[in-house]
């Protein structure tokens, strides 16, 4: 019998998060295993035998350690059938994806701890490292907006659940963090629309275990 998946995560990390959704609504059960990031917990020789970057997540299963968030939830969309997150029109996968990565590859990273922590190394006080995270947030989801502006549905892309609702939930958790003016009435609608389903509220950073 395979063993059971084990998620390598953080409850506050919001790439953490976005996996812990896609688990969720594959129906895939797993176990945890906590790495506190402030402590610096991602950074210990066990962990980065692996994940050699030290990020998390990572999500043992099938024999192999995934890491990379939508690397990973493209990899359970492949080989788990139950609720796609990728549409089959090339074209529209296309504009998912997009819209996914704007997130993952273009807000997130530059306002994740570790640069964040470098900014501060750099000398910028507190304030101004708060006020940089706010308008890479803030910039970003405007221009998240635009791109779902003319889609119909409760999710971001028509009926269905894809990896853009995925990314757009876990990152309003941040923008919220950092007091980002949530402006967007659309992207509020998808929010509650995807927090009416169980998958995502049971991965909320606040219902995890190691949840401060």
């Amino acid at each position: 019998m395979p063993a059971e998946p084990i998620l390598h995560g953080y409850f506050r990390s919001t790439a953490s998060y976005r996996v812990r959704i896609a688990l969720n609504l594959k129906g895939i059960a797993y176990a945890d295993a906590f790495h506190h990031l402030r402590k610096g917990e991602q950074h210990s020789p066990d962990f980065l035998a692996l994940n050699p970057q030290g990020f998390v997540p990572a999500l043992e299963i099938d024999g192999a350690v995934l890491t990379q968030s939508l690397a990973i939830c493209e990899y359970l969309d492949e080989t788990v059938g139950r609720r796609q997150l990728l549409p089959h029109d090339p074209l529209r996968r296309s504009r998912v994806r997009a819209a996914a990565q704007l997130i993952a590859c273009d807000i997130h990273p530059v306002q994740n701890l570790k640069v964040l922590d470098r900014l501060r190394g750099l000398g910028l006080d507190g304030q101004q490292v708060a006020d940089w995270a706010r308008q890479v947030i803030d910039e970003g989801l405007e221009a998240f907006d635009r791109l779902v502006a003319g889609e119909d549905g409760p999710y971001c892309f028509g009926d269905q659940v894809t990896l853009a609702d995925i990314c757009l939930v876990a990152q309003l958790v941040n923008a919220r963090r950092f007091h980002v003016d949530l402006r967007w009435p659309r992207l509020a609608e998808i929010e509650q629309a995807c927090l009416a389903l169980e998958a995502f509220r049971r991965a909320a950073p606040q219902n995890q275990p190691d949840a401060e």
